[in-house]
């Protein structure tokens, strides 16, 4: 299992941390390629859809997963 890696992003202004696997950051780094986001915009965009009562780290992996079983 990989290690949590903690990273930092710029949101809408304010600065805030989410704490990743590298195989769940790595395919996020792809979908924001793949949808031509940058990285930020891309968690930016789910920070904006996530439920407040989910954290950031939670939304970015259920993002990444529900991605993955759309094909």
């Amino acid at each position: 299992m990989s290690p949590v890696e903690k990273r930092s992003v710029s949101i809408r202004g304010h600065r805030t941390s989410y704490s990743l696997e590298k195989p769940f950051f790595d395919d996020l780094v792809a979908i924001a390629a793949e949808r031509k986001l940058t990285l930020a915009a891309l968690v930016a965009e789910i920070d904006e859809a996530r439920r407040r009562d989910t954290n950031l780290s939670s939304a970015l992996r259920l993002y990444v997963l529900d991605w993955a079983k759309r094909g």
